[in-house]
């Protein structure tokens, strides 16, 4: 799946919800949801591997993202593609 598909998907599904929540509250959401990520790596960084949870705190996280994304009408694919994709990406490490 793309990833314009997939925040499509997200907005067609809970678009009212999160419009009418707006930004703001979405944007704790998201952060709790990061945090369930940050505890997730942590486990498995402590050799305490529990993939299916990491890999449902990946999609949570992404799902949120796009929540948000759609809240703010950005268009996730063309700004990653604008950012990473054009001219080598940014310069630096990451």
């Amino acid at each position: 799946m793309e990833l314009a598909a997939f925040q499509l998907h997200i907005a067609q599904r809970y678009g009212a919800t999160d419009c009418a929540r707006g930004a703001s509250k979405t944007f704790v959401w998201f952060a709790e949801e990061f945090g369930e990520l940050a505890h997730a790596i942590a486990k498995h960084d402590a050799g305490e591997p529990e993939q299916e949870n990491l890999d449902e705190e990946f999609a949570d996280c992404l799902a949120w993202l796009c929540t948000l994304a759609n809240i703010c009408n950005v268009d996730l694919e063309r700004a990653v593609a604008s950012k990473y994709l054009k001219d080598g990406g940014p310069k630096g490490t990451k």
